[in-house]
This record gives C-alpha cells, structure tokens and sequence, in this order.
C-alpha cells in the first residue's frame, strides 16, 4: 500500500480502491502477545527460587496467582528450559491418622555450622494435616529437650518414633504415660514404619538443609524457622490437592 501510494502520488482511499482492501486494514496495528515469554520466565522465576519444587507444584503457584496455565503446558515448558523434575517419593507409613492431634510423629536430624560444629535437630510434624509443628535446633537435644518442646506443643493421642536412646530413657518414659500418650516406637532398620516424618526430613533436607551454609546457631534457628512457616503456609502439597498443610497455622 505505503509502496504504491509513494509511486503514483496517490491517496490511500484511491489505492484501497483500486486494489479493492478496506481501509479500516490500514488502521489495525498488529500486537504481538508474548504470553509464552511471559510464562516461561516466571516458571524460571518460580523454579530459581523455589528450587526443589517440580513443576506440579510451580502449577500451583501460577494459578494461585491467576494464571489459566495448565499443568501439562508447565511441563513443556520445564522441560524445554531444562528445568530438573524431582523423582517421586513413595508413601510409606503404616497407621494412618484420622484428625488433627490424633498422631504426632518426631524425629532428629544432623547438621553441622561452617566451623564444624554439631547441629541437632528435632522435627515434630502432625501426621493427619502434615503441619510441621517445631523444629527444635540447638547444638545438643536430649530428652529433657523433647519434653520441653511437647509440653509446649501440646498432648495428642499417640507420638511415633525411633525406639533409640533419647526417646527411651526412663523419664520420657514416666511423663508421656503419666500425660495418658500412647508411643509408638518403630523398630530399628524400619524407617517406612515412620514414613510421614522421613518424607518431611527429606524435604527438610533437599529443600533447604543441602543448599544453605549455617555460620552461626542463630542463623540456622532463623532460616530453619523461616522455611518451616513457609513450609506450613505456602509450599503446595500434593497429598492435599496442592494446598499448603496450615495457612492458618500457628506462630509458635
């Protein structure tokens, strides 16, 4: 059109004539969406900072935040970023609960601070809504620390663990009778017995524990506490249709 307007010295209305086009085409600036961009670079986004999440989960999030996106178009685009799919993890555990407080489940972990230094752990999760209730981090835990953190907690009506020493010493013993708890103690070599907090200390771990490096106490107590509400209140969970286990949850 801009071609032969400049060539015969002639209006648009003549050429559109001419050549028989309307001239509302000539209006019509053509816009160019790119939405896929858009998508791509949020699930990079999404995926930088929630490193561990596989794309289900970063499904979740985008539409959380309004995206119409699917979570089979996520897994394209996952793929074709190069993005890595975390392998599934089996269910494992053998009671299984039936409301919140009915079992509790505890368990330690190991870490260590930049200077070498020893870090315990102790997790305490809710098996029925899969809430993570503490994280105890101190440089030594014994049982007068499980003790501590329970009456804090609160009673539910069974706790599972490991039958190793800190949970089987004679004063832990006496106060979760006299409270009316019923232990659960997994037998050794048998952690699928205690499947609902081995998947969460995996998580704990490959979520946070692997890519963090903790100077002092303090800041493993903060960032641990950190992930732990985030954990409890934003990160989907797939085994609750993609919802977090407490976005109401307590600030302990």
């Amino acid at each position: 059109m801009e071609h032969v307007r400049k060539k015969l010295h002639i209006s648009e209305r003549r050429v559109c004539r001419v050549i028989n086009q309307l001239r509302s085409t000539q209006r019509h600036t053509s816009v160019f969406r790119d939405d896929g961009g858009c998508l791509r670079a949020e699930i990079v986004r999404l995926a930088l900072t929630y490193g561990r999440y596989g794309y289900r989960r970063i499904t979740a999030l985008l539409q959380r935040e309004g995206s119409q996106v699917n979570h089979k178009r996520a897994e394209r685009i996952w793929r074709e970023k190069g993005l890595k799919i975390p392998k599934r993890q089996p269910k494992r555990g053998r009671l299984r609960p039936t409301h919140r407080n009915h079992v509790w489940s505890y368990d330690f972990m190991a870490e260590h601070t930049h200077d070498g230094r020893s870090i315990k752990m102790l997790t305490v999760i809710d098996e029925y809504s899969r809430e993570c209730l503490a994280i105890v981090v101190e440089r030594r835990l014994q049982s007068d620390d499980v003790l501590s953190c329970l009456t804090e907690l609160g009673i539910p009506e069974y706790i599972r663990s490991d039958d190793c020493s800190e949970f089987t010493v004679k004063v832990a013993r006496h106060w979760l009778k006299r409270i009316g708890v019923q232990t659960l103690y997994i037998e050794p070599g048998s952690p699928w017995e205690n499947g609902y907090n081995e998947s969460f200390n995996g998580k704990f771990r490959d979520e946070l524990l692997n890519g963090e490096i903790f100077y002092t106490l303090k800041k493993a107590q903060v960032l641990i506490e950190r992930w732990r509400l985030e954990y409890n209140t934003f990160r989907p969970h797939s085994s609750l249709n993609n919802r977090p286990p407490a976005p109401e949850a307590r600030l302990h």
